[in-house]
């Protein structure tokens, strides 16, 4: 997977991973691939509920160790 852009917001708790994913979305061209770093729990539900609210497809999501990695695909 070619990712344009990655944003790390682990220490981070809703809802400001959401708020720097739309941020660093606003800044990539349609079909370009965001992945986010998180530690927040609730941001596998929240990326599900992001990307159906903005249209946004979600690619991938995995937790690893106590990490969760979000892929976005730009729309």
């Amino acid at each position: 997977m070619n990712i344009d852009k990655e944003i790390d917001t682990r220490g981070l708790n809703c809802p400001l991973p959401i708020l720097k994913a739309k941020k660093a979305l606003s800044e990539m061209e349609s079909g370009q691939l965001l992945k986010i770093v998180a530690t927040d729990g609730g941001s596998m539900r929240d990326f599900k509920a992001f990307a159906r609210q903005t249209g946004n497809e979600l690619v991938e999501q995995q937790e690893v160790g106590s990490e969760f990695i979000h892929v976005l695909r730009r729309r």
